[in-house]
């Protein structure tokens, strides 16, 4: 089983979280438009770190990683426009916001620590 601080044991629970934020947005608020992009973005961070795990070289596993933190920041993005349009509270959009921001601190400190090794 994967450590608790991994970035990919939280990134899977992230993606349980944002997994469960889509079935409460369509479920509750009937949203359909805004939930399935924060569900696309919000789950392929953690498709893209497992992937990086069988990385065909350094380049390509920095790439993965890379695209993942992109992801990462695109989450942000559709949480804070669900958050403002009033389909999340605020107490629902810090806590996920806060586990998102989490993830793209780890993910920012993965890719320079490759990059500086690659030099």
């Amino acid at each position: 089983m994967d450590n608790e601080n991994t970035v990919k044991f939280k990134s899977k629970k992230f993606s349980i979280r944002i997994v469960n934020l889509y079935k409460y947005l369509c479920e509750t608020k009937n949203e359909y438009i805004l939930s399935k992009q924060v569900l696309r973005s919000g789950t392929s961070i953690g498709a893209n770190i497992a992937e990086s795990e069988c990385a065909s070289s350094k380049k390509d596993f920095t790439n993965k990683i890379y695209i993942a933190l992109k992801e990462c920041s695109e989450t942000l993005y559709w949480l804070e426009l669900l958050y403002e349009t009033d389909f999340i509270g605020k107490e629902q959009y810090d806590s996920i916001n806060h586990d998102c921001l989490e993830l793209r601190k780890m993910l920012t400190s993965i890719t320079k620590t490759t990059a500086k090794s690659s030099d």
